[in-house]
């Protein structure tokens, strides 16, 4: 079954229990079905020119239809799924137009005693019956109080008297608890069931972005929330980590994360730099051990995101993990993955509880994801590495004068990257003639860039800088088999050109900054710019450019990798599996698979455990940029699920939001 969020938004109601009979019936269950069910299509309602297009992108990613029966199924749409008004909300959200236009979701659903859960960007929070898709109960999120977090929502178990609760964020700042049971606000948190979360943060900028975008983290009777803010100017409102009574919503605890240790303060933060900084934020997922009580945190970059010349020492916590102590929000220990990060290198994937068997010793520990491609394994008490970290020196020289880059990064010494992190000329994609030449030219075009890989050095020349600023990994992180000791991560291999523009003194302009041609893009007083073509989404080096990776967390070795995703217009011209670029979770199943979405090219996999080789495929329509989840339904049959949308900072098409839900075959004959 699937459940269109937007269709919630727009009527509540299934429009489309039976096909409109008439000409192109048919015709149209033929074609459509090829890719998914009909009432993802069916639900909607467009104009003819916005029907055609939409046929268009269903062609394109694998139904199958003649000029003619196109014709058809876009006379069948029109005539009986018309949109009635001028302007419908639905189709500017289908065309990325207006105020839904970027309405995606990314949200991993809850299933919870019998129950599914989830928020939609559509300002509802439903409960469905995790079966059939069946509506248990629907809430409208008022407006001003913004969307509800793009990724998730947490479930609190309650205790008497207060009942059991769905909480989660929103982009305005605000923290919101339902009952799980009726839907209905929680009287007794905070104000009717929603908490500010701008007071105390946003007082001194009252303008400022303030925001929640992943589920909060539960510890006993703690909700522990981060937050988005912005990425520039520098000074703004704190990313600091706060902790909140689940029964009242009162504040018990308050991390700051750009305020370290006074006996490491100054080597932090020259010239008490680290006061009105913004960034240092954890807008990715909180992990907890509840065994432990410990909360490891994957804490942001710092602002400015490309420059530091105003904050001088390695910044801490900015690109950290960082572990407290959940229940007073005191530091027990923490590691930085990059030391005064300039890339935009900000830690966001959830770190992934697991035990490490070495010389007959199970240690428990902790693996973190980064966007550089590199993994820590890390003591989870201690934080000490498990397979070690080097400090290399990294390159110096092509910063402005201004920047006082740090002399070292750490990199461990096992595994090897998971993704490209260097590149030269002679390694340009060779897929196809004109794709060759594309790349050659955006070569030319930069070439006084530094031929760069990661934490190359950029300035008034751009560098090109292997990973960029999305991965590598990126939020969804990694998944984990218990039973193999694997820890599965997919990556995406991305190359970014690196600009600072400056003014008449070399200092940065301070300036929002216009474009330059096509290719770098005005972000601050920084220009930055993809290697890739960004019409057929592929990079400009060679293959593979996504991959599924299995490492063996009691080696640190990796036991295997295989491309994930493919092209088809690559694939007729008989070019072996590319692999695509990627942002979106993997999930292990006890049974010995892995599945994952996230690639643009808009399919959904298993592959097998041991081995990484792709046992299923189907075609979603869109990108399923979000992290999948399983579950036993009352039926006795398993299930997959997977919010469905595309979009976002990969530029794939998008549709309306929709959660799809795969059965395994049942076992029973009958």
């Amino acid at each position: 079954w699937s459940y269109n969020t937007a269709q919630a938004y727009e009527t509540g109601e299934d429009i489309s229990e039976e096909l409109a009979t008439g000409e192109g019936k048919q015709t149209f269950e033929q074609v459509c079905t090829s890719c998914h069910p009909a009432e993802i299509v069916t639900r909607l309602r467009y104009r003819k020119e916005e029907w055609a297009s939409v046929v268009e992108d269903m062609v394109t990613y694998g139904a199958q239809a003649s000029p003619a029966q196109r014709e058809a199924v876009i006379n069948y749409l029109s005539l009986h799924y018309g949109a009635t008004e001028e302007d419908s909300p639905l189709s500017m959200a289908r065309r990325g137009r207006g105020g839904l236009g970027s309405r995606r979701s990314e949200v991993t659903p809850l299933v919870v005693n019998g129950v599914m859960y989830l928020t939609t960007p559509f300002n509802r929070a439903v409960a469905l019956e995790p079966e059939t898709g069946r509506e248990i109960w629907k809430y409208r999120i008022d407006e001003r109080l913004g969307r509800p977090a793009i990724r998730g929502l947490a479930y609190w178990p309650g205790d008497d008297p207060a009942p059991p609760a769905i909480i989660f964020g929103t982009s305005n700042g605000f923290l919101v608890a339902l009952s799980a049971e009726t839907g209905e606000p929680v009287a007794s948190f905070a104000e009717n069931g929603v908490l500010d979360l701008k007071r105390g943060m946003t007082e001194n900028f009252p303008n400022a972005v303030y925001a929640v975008t992943s589920a909060p983290a539960v510890y006993k009777h703690l909700i522990i929330t981060g937050s988005r803010v912005q990425e520039s100017p520098a000074l703004g409102p704190a990313g600091d980590v706060r902790a909140w009574d689940a029964r009242t919503g009162k504040m018990v605890w308050r991390f700051h994360t750009t305020l370290p240790p006074d006996e490491i303060l100054a080597e932090s933060w020259a010239d008490d730099s680290w006061k009105n900084r913004s960034g240092a934020n954890v807008w990715g997922t909180i992990t907890v051990d509840v065994e432990s009580g410990i909360a490891y945190l994957p804490v942001g970059s710092v602002t400015y995101d490309y420059w530091g010349g105003d904050r001088q020492g390695n910044n801490l916590y900015g690109s950290t993990l960082v572990a407290l102590d959940a229940e007073t929000g005191e530091v027990k220990w923490h590691f930085q993955t990059t030391h005064h990060d300039l890339w935009d290198y900000d830690l966001s994937a959830a770190p992934v509880l697991i035990d490490v068997q070495r010389e007959n010793k199970k240690i428990p520990a902790v693996a973190q994801t980064t966007k550089q491609g590199l993994l820590f394994f890390l003591d989870r008490v201690t934080g000490e590495p498990i397979y070690g970290v080097e400090e290399r020196p990294v390159r110096q020289e092509g910063f402005l004068a201004s920047e006082h880059p740090w002399p070292t990064q750490p990199f461990p010494v096992k595994p090897e990257p998971l993704a490209r992190i260097s590149f030269s000329p002679a390694e340009l994609a060779k897929i196809s003639p004109e794709h060759e030449e594309h790349c050659r030219q955006i070569l030319e075009e930069f070439s006084n860039s530094n031929e760069g890989g990661l934490y190359s050095s950029f300035g008034e020349s751009p560098s090109l800088i292997f990973p960029g600023t999305n991965g590598g990994s990126n939020w969804h992180g990694a998944s984990f088999d218990p039973e193999l000791g694997y820890l599965f991560v997919n990556t995406q291999n991305l190359g970014e050109f690196f600009q600072i523009v400056v003014d008449g003194k070399g200092e940065p302009t301070g300036q929002q900054i216009p474009d330059l041609h096509s290719y770098l893009k005005g972000i601050g007083y920084a220009r930055l710019g993809r290697f890739w073509d960004k019409e057929k989404l592929w990079p400009c080096q060679e293959p593979p450019w996504g991959e599924l990776i299995a490492v063996d967390v009691n080696s640190g070795d990796i036991v295997w990798r295989v491309p994930l995703g493919s092209f088809d217009e690559l694939e007729e011209k008989g070019v072996p599996k590319t692999g695509a670029l990627n942002i979106g979770g993997s999930m292990a199943t006890a049974g010995g698979l892995v599945f994952v979405g996230g690639t643009v090219d808009g399919r959904f996999r298993a592959f097998d455990s041991r081995t990484g080789r792709e046992l299923w495929v189907t075609k979603l329509g869109a990108a399923a940029r979000a992290v999948p989840i399983t579950y036993l339904g009352k039926d006795g049959r398993q299930y997959v699920a997977v919010m469905v949308s595309g979009g976002g900072v990969l530029h794939d098409p998008v549709i309306p939001a929709t959660l799809m839900v795969f059965a395994l075959l049942s076992s029973d004959p009958s």
